[in-house]
């Protein structure tokens, strides 16, 4: 049997082969054996011709494929091409562009994009529980992405300064908590105030942690349910432990990623973006491109996305299709 691929290049050759693709995908996807998508019955048939199966149920829709249920679900594309695609997101540390894949697989730019859409909701996080149970330290902080607007034309310039909160009016602001030794949680805010921030801090961090955050002022009520430091950055980036470097590591990669890689993201699809980098950076620990590759696949089951949803012009696209990871 045909080693398991370890790199692209590995990957590109081993899924080039049909069954290869769909073992691999079945292994992932039904690790206990293979099930009924509709009725969850495990007494299917295997229909060698059609690659589907068939389940002995009384229902409709007795037949189905690996696909279905799936992000992959009513796609042409081949699984060669969606499992070279998975690849080369989970593993590129600054991200792929749709004009990238495009070229790689020999898709329109169009279909790279919707497909790269889909596996970043195949990368959403799985909430695993609370963040502080591992250090006890979690650092809380938040950005803001947009255009500088130095580099702004003059007369828009003039309207996104208008408002109060000078260069901040016109971006979209995202809070992120990072548990200092683990996993980062990301989520987009509509402002920065108290009755936006401090209830996603206690949904999302263990009683008793110990909270690092700057001097804004929307934390200085947090409770008496955390332990609370704050480093003033006008007058230093660190005060022993006492600091938010490693959340202002993590926005330094995420807006390298947006303007380097994907150079302007609509803030409807800003989430989407924050789900891949999220996924990369908490799958980083000992864990190889092969080993990202394999987990990004177990998450595939019970999320679809469809090309009306992710132009908003269905108006379903909201909650349903992506809960919120902060």
């Amino acid at each position: 049997m045909e080693q398991e691929p370890k790199t692209l290049q590995g990957a590109i050759v081993y899924f080039s082969n049909p069954d290869h693709c769909l073992n691999y995908l079945v292994a992932r996807r039904w690790p206990n054996g293979v099930t009924c998508p509709t009725c969850g019955n495990d007494n299917v048939n295997f229909l060698q011709n059609q690659r589907r199966w068939e389940c002995k149920g009384k229902h409709a829709k007795k037949q189905f494929s690996a696909k279905v249920g799936t992000i992959f679900e009513d796609s042409p594309i081949g699984l060669d091409k969606w499992l070279t695609a998975v690849w080369m997101l989970t593993s590129a540390k600054n991200g792929v562009s749709s004009w990238e894949l495009h070229r790689a697989l020999g898709v329109t730019q169009k279909t790279a994009w919707f497909m790269l859409q889909r596996i970043r909701l195949g990368m959403q996080d799985e909430k695993a529980g609370k963040l502080g149970g591992g250090s006890g330290q979690v650092e809380v902080d938040e950005t803001y992405i947009g255009g500088k607007a130095r580099n702004m034309h003059k007369d828009r310039k003039a309207r996104v300064l208008q408002g109060k909160g000078g260069g901040v009016v016109g971006k979209v602001g995202i809070q992120g908590a990072l548990e200092r030794g683990g996993d980062v949680r990301l989520n987009v805010i509509r402002d920065s105030r108290y009755g936006t921030l401090i209830p996603n801090i206690r949904q999302n961090v263990e009683a008793g942690t110990h909270l690092f955050t700057d001097e804004a002022s929307a934390y200085f009520d947090i409770g008496p349910e955390f332990a609370h430091d704050v480093i003033n950055h006008a007058e230093a980036y660190a005060n022993g432990q006492i600091h938010t470097n490693g959340l202002e590591n993590f926005w330094s990669l995420l807006k390298r990623n947006l303007s380097g890689t994907y150079v302007s993201v609509e803030p409807f699809h800003l989430f989407r973006y924050l789900d891949e980098q999220a996924f990369r950076y908490n799958n980083r620990k000992d864990m190889t491109d092969a080993d990202r590759f394999s987990k990004a696949l177990t998450q595939i089951v019970g999320k679809r996305l469809t090309y009306k949803e992710l132009t908003g012009k269905t108006g379903q696209e909201s909650e349903e299709t992506r809960p919120e990871i902060f």
